[in-house]
C-alpha cells in the first residue's frame, strides 16, 4: 500500500465516510447503478435495442410477480416488448454518460474562466461576471433547451454522436456559471497570499501561477459542487429527453423511457414509467447525499 493511499485511509475524510451510514448506503446505491450501467451488455438479461429479438406478443407484460407476468421479464415489458430491467440498465448508461460528461465540461469552462476572472481582474473580471449575471437571469433548463434546439436546427440529420455532443454542450453551457463564481471568489483570496507573491517575485509566469499554485487551493469547493451537479445534469438530461429534445430515439435514456411509459400510465401499464422514474430518483438522491457528505467532510467547521 502506497503512502498516499495509507494516509487517505487514516485521514479524516475516510473516517467521516465510514462512520456515516447515510454516506455508505448512498455510495453503495450509486456504485450499484454505475456498475449495472457500465456493464449493461453483460449484466442485462436481454438487449432491449436489438430489433430482431423483439416480440410484439410480449408487449406490455406486467412484472413477474403479477398473475399475468412472466418470470423471464422481472419488471415487465414496454409497448414494444422490450424487457424493462434491461432497458433501465442501458438507459442509465446513457444518462450517466451525458451527466458526467456535461459536468466535466462545465468544470473545465467554469474553473478556467473563474481563475482568469479572479486572478486578472479589471475589465476581464467585469466581462466574465456580467456574462454570469446574464446566464443566471435565465432558468438553466431554458438555456439548455435553446442551445439544444439551435443545434438540432443547424444539424437536422446529425449522427447520434453529434447529437450527444450537442446535448452535452447544452447542459454544460447552463452549468458552468456556478463553478466560475465559486472559483473567482476563492481566487480573489488566494492571489494576495504570500506564496503567490513569492512566485511573482521569482519570476514565475502568471498562467503557471494560476494553474500550478492557485488552482489546487481552490478545487475543494469545486469537487463538492461537481458531485452535486452530477445529479442536476442527469435530471436536466432526463427533462430534455422527456420533452423529446434530448438523446436520439435510437439510444433512449431514462428520460425517454419515462416519456414512453407516460403514454400508458392511465391505461394501467404503470410499470413502464414507474420503474424508470424510480431509478432516476435513486441515482439523483444517492449522488446528492454523497455531495452533502463530501461538503461536510471537507469543511473543518462542520466536523
Amino acid at each position: 500500500m502506497s503512502g498516499r493511499v495509507q494516509r487517505f485511509f487514516e485521514g479524516d475524510v475516510w473516517f467521516s465516510f465510514r462512520t456515516s451510514p447515510v454516506a455508505v448506503v448512498a455510495a453503495l446505491v450509486a456504485l450499484l447503478c454505475a456498475f449495472c450501467a457500465l456493464f449493461a451488455p453483460w449484466v442485462a438479461p436481454f438487449d432491449p435495442f436489438d430489433l430482431a429479438a423483439l416480440d410484439l406478443s410480449d408487449a406490455r407484460l406486467p412484472p413477474a410477480w403479477s398473475p399475468e407476468g412472466q418470470p423471464r421479464y422481472l419488471l415487465g415489458t414496454d409497448d414494444q416488448g422490450r424487457d424493462i430491467l434491461s432497458a433501465l440498465m442501458y438507459g442509465a448508461r446513457i444518462s450517466l454518460l451525458v451527466g458526467l460528461a456535461s459536468v466535466l465540461l462545465s468544470v473545465v469552462i467554469g474553473v478556467s474562466l473563474g481563475l482568469l476572472s479572479g486572478f486578472v481582474g479589471g475589465r476581464v473580471d467585469a466581462l466574465i461576471m456580467r456574462t454570469c449575471d446574464v446566464m443566471l437571469s435565465f432558468p438553466s433548463i431554458l438555456v439548455a433547451l435553446l442551445i439544444d434546439g439551435v443545434g438540432r436546427a443547424l444539424f437536422p440529420n446529425a449522427h447520434d454522436t453529434l447529437a450527444f455532443a450537442v446535448l452535452i454542450l447544452a447542459i454544460s453551457m447552463s452549468g458552468w456559471v456556478q463553478y466560475a463564481r465559486t472559483v473567482r471568489g476563492s481566487t480573489l483570496v488566494e492571489r494576495n497570499k504570500e506564496y503567490v507573491q513569492a512566485a511573482r517575485v521569482v519570476g514565475v509566469a502568471p498562467w503557471r501561477i494560476m494553474f500550478s499554485h492557485v488552482m489546487p487551493n481552490v478545487m475543494g469547493p469545486v469537487l463538492v459542487l461537481a458531485t452535486i451537479q452530477v445529479a442536476t445534469a442527469i435530471l436536466t438530461e432526463a427533462t430534455l429527453s422527456f420533452l423529446g429534445v434530448g438523446v436520439p430515439p435510437t439510444s433512449p435514456s431514462l428520460g425517454t423511457l419515462i416519456r414512453i411509459g407516460n403514454d400508458f400510465l392511465f391505461s394501467g401499464e404503470w410499470w413502464i414509467t414507474i420503474f424508470p422514474g424510480a431509478v432516476l430518483v435513486m441515482i439523483a438522491l444517492s449522488v446528492n447525499l454523497l455531495g452533502d457528505w463530501l461538503r461536510d467532510a471537507l469543511n473543518p467547521r462542520l466536523r
